[in-house]
């Protein structure tokens, strides 16, 4: 089976999403649907057709995540000996050589990329190109707008 890279805050993130599924919003739709039950026919009903909406909703990201962290290899970046390379988890300040631009991401897993957060998967067109890198390479992207390059000024774990 496929193992996916997380970080440790990506998979704590992923079991506090799980743990209040699983005891604030399952309990408080199960008592909606209860409720909506209570007032009669349940085929003219919306409030029940919305509960049960809701779980079914609630149910189907709780068996998503169990699957993401069954199959999560959970990745602590400070135990990595980099030999001075980017690797999965840094944080790395790029110069975009087009613009000048100062520009920092953290590589992380798919389901934590976040680029509002400055996290970008490790699966990403920058991230595939920063990998295995040292501190001042440039680096080509390949990415859908096109080429853009970037200098490597400086990562941490």
């Amino acid at each position: 089976m496929r193992t996916f890279p997380m970080t440790i805050n990506g998979a704590k993130q992923l079991q506090d999403e799980l743990e209040r599924l699983k005891t604030i919003e399952r309990p408080a739709v199960i008592a909606a649907i209860a409720e909506a039950r209570s007032h009669g026919d349940l085929s003219e009903n919306a409030e029940y057709d919305a509960a049960k909406n809701k779980q079914a909703f609630i149910e189907g990201r709780i068996a998503d995540i169990e699957a993401k962290l069954s199959r999560s290899e959970i990745i602590d970046p400070s135990t990595i000996n980099s030999d001075g390379r980017v690797v999965f988890g840094a944080t790395v300040s790029l110069l975009d050589l087009d613009n000048e631009l100062k520009i920092s991401y953290q590589i992380v897993g798919d389901d934590e990329a976040d680029i509002k957060q400055s996290k970008i998967s490790v699966n990403s067109p920058v991230a595939k190109s920063l990998i295995g890198k040292k501190i001042g390479s440039i680096v080509e992207v390949h990415a859908p707008s096109g080429v853009k390059e970037y200098e490597i000024l400086g990562f941490f774990l």
